[in-house]
């Protein structure tokens, strides 16, 4: 396999800097581009090299990964003036972004006369961005990751081959349904537990001991909520727009699928009364006051 000498990481937020970090540490050449100056900054930190912009990263990179907020920014970045041409003709492009299906499909059929497109969305959080575990659900051709330099450890994100185009932000969809709903059962559980006299904490350890575990459970209950510390990384508003974007879909596949809807329309009311930019954990504060 060809080994990578220059990445183009496009979208430098609390995902994309880990992730590029990680990058760095593997042996790869990063040119990063952000509109955060700071976040621009913390790149050159790490040994990477900051872009003028998108098409400045693209020119000479053999791997283009984008990790914006959503698919028509993806598209607005790559395709305005042509920037994605800037890459070398055959340049592999990883669209990590949480986008839809269609817009991922589209933007292959606009890129795909010079670009290989591989959809991979990723799940697992900021903690597993920055520890290089992340879980990459990876669609589109058969274009192969890029392999490390020799002599340098790759980064260690699972790689859940989900064909065809379109395949990995229709799997990102429906994990992000169930992390959703895993939430509402979760921070539902502990409240009824509570309002009966149980301690919230002993409510979390029997969860976590019997059927109803789940990542909620796991790794955010005791880690953000009970602590009181609402700092998973992950913003509420990026949640809901992640879960809308699954009952969408759900929509155009002609499915009546009602607890997503539900789901939905939760995380939706969620971020409207609490406001989009808090960590999606105080989606607990949000329950707690519903329940009175």
């Amino acid at each position: 396999m060809q080994t990578a000498t220059r990445i183009a990481f496009i979208g430098l937020g609390q995902m994309g800097l880990p992730m590029a970090t990680n990058l760095l540490k593997a042996g790869y050449e990063v040119a990063g581009f952000d509109l955060s100056a700071d976040a621009l900054q913390k790149l050159v930190d790490k040994g990477g090299q900051a872009a003028k912009s998108a098409a400045d990263a693209m020119a000479g990179s053999d791997v283009v990964i984008t990790m914006l907020s959503n698919g028509k920014v993806v598209r607005n970045v790559l395709t305005e003036g042509e920037a994605y041409r800037q890459a070398p003709r055959g340049a592999l492009l990883l669209e990590m972004s949480s986008s839809a299906p269609e817009e991922t499909r589209s933007l292959a059929q606009a890129v795909s006369g010079h670009l290989r497109v591989v959809d991979a969305p990723v799940s697992g959080g900021v903690k597993r961005a920055v520890d290089g575990t992340l879980a990459v659900m990876a669609g589109g051709g058969d274009a192969p990751f890029p392999a490390p330099r020799p002599g340098r450890p790759a980064p260690s994100a699972r790689a859940l081959p989900c064909r065809p185009g379109g395949g990995g932000p229709a799997a990102a969809g429906a994990n992000h349904h169930y992390s959703g709903a895993g939430v509402i059962a979760a921070v539902e559980a502990v409240l009824l537990g509570n309002a009966f006299g149980l301690d919230e904490a002993k409510v979390v350890e029997v969860l976590n001991a019997s059927s109803g575990k789940n990542n909620a459970t796991e790794v955010k209950m005791n880690q953000f909520i009970l602590s009181g510390t609402f700092g998973s990384g992950f913003a509420l508003g990026l949640m809901a727009k992640d879960i809308r974007t699954a009952a969408n879909l759900s929509v155009s596949l002609g499915l009546s699928q009602q607890g997503l809807r539900q789901t939905a329309d939760l995380w939706d009311d969620a971020a409207r009364t609490l406001g989009g930019a808090v960590d999606h954990t105080r989606f607990y504060d949000y329950l707690k006051r519903q329940v009175g």
